[in-house]
């Protein structure tokens, strides 16, 4: 009988990659928010799948961001890099058919030594798998990967052999959690993930930076999860395009986002959703703790 394999797995690269769509698809569950927006990951989310011989813990990470414009960036590039030191194994997601000064910028601060398997996501956009070749020999001049796997996280394509790949590199240790755990996380952390999600898939290109959510009570009556939650925004005007006209807005990504807890928790919401002014949020280390950033 081979001996129990467990390890982390950190999953990195720059914005956009599709990294929380594949720790979705690794896990079978959406743990991760996922828009096309970039930088909509902004925690750190352990996805654990687990196999009579073997236990995977997957770390999605923020995007690591070449400009560090405010203390929320700084901090989210900090948790990435941690996660590049502390994991047994990195997973350095790159789209197919590009690999540009960021994704170099990534892969330039995994250190040395570390075992390495390069991601080629969004596959299922090339016409044939053909066209992907000359991209590869590049990619593979770049350092010397522990193996790379050209995967499609949206339709699965590959996505075995990817898990092959990952369950043979992982060191032989005991299982960290429980077989029956997912996740790191608890409901109140996916209650203002969902709401936030919802944030971005409905706003525009550049207020849904601008926004973040604080879940201020979270109570379990019976079989009903009662939350209330705020919305916060740099500036007046910025609220009111988060309301929209006679408060529509706000109702539509409230009923979206409720729906979405209610079948990741199994069972009913009631969700409270107010939209508060919070200028320089993103630039207050004690506002940033408050939405659980950490130091």
């Amino acid at each position: 009988m081979s001996a129990f394999r467990c390890g982390t797995i950190a999953i990195v690269g720059r914005p956009n990659t599709g990294k929380s769509t594949l720790l979705n698809r690794l896990v079978g569950e959406k743990l991760s928010i996922v828009s096309s927006k970039a930088q909509t990951t902004r925690h750190v989310v352990a996805g654990i799948l687990n196999e009579p011989e073997c236990q995977f813990v997957f770390f999605d990470s923020p995007g690591l961001q070449a400009r560090e414009r405010e203390v929320l960036h700084r901090m989210l590039n900090r948790r990435a890099l941690e996660l590049l030191r502390g994991s047994d194994i990195i997973v350095f997601v790159v789209e197919a058919g590009r690999f540009g000064a960021d994704d170099r910028m990534v892969l330039a601060q995994i250190p040395q030594g570390r075992k390495v398997v390069a991601v080629v996501s969004k596959v299922d956009r090339a016409r044939q798998a053909s066209d992907l070749l000359p991209f590869l020999e590049r990619l593979a001049r770049e350092r010397d990967f522990h193996a790379i796997v050209p995967v499609s996280a949206k339709t699965g394509k590959n996505v075995p052999e990817l898990l092959r790949v990952l369950r043979t590199a992982l060191p032989e240790a005991p299982r960290m959690f429980p077989p029956e755990q997912l996740t790191d996380r608890d409901e109140r952390f996916f209650a203002a993930e969902l709401l936030r999600e919802k944030l971005f898939q409905q706003l525009g290109e550049e207020l849904p930076y601008r926004c973040e959510v604080l879940i201020e009570s979270f109570r379990e009556e019976g079989r009903l999860r009662r939350i209330e939650a705020a919305i916060l925004v740099d500036k007046e005007s910025q609220k009111g395009i988060v309301v929209g006209a006679g408060g529509a807005r706000l109702k539509r990504i409230a009923e979206a986002a409720r729906k979405d807890m209610e079948r990741l928790f199994g069972g009913k919401v009631y969700l409270g959703v107010w939209v508060k002014v919070r200028r320089g949020w993103g630039d207050d280390e004690r506002v940033l703790r408050q939405l659980g950033y950490g130091s």
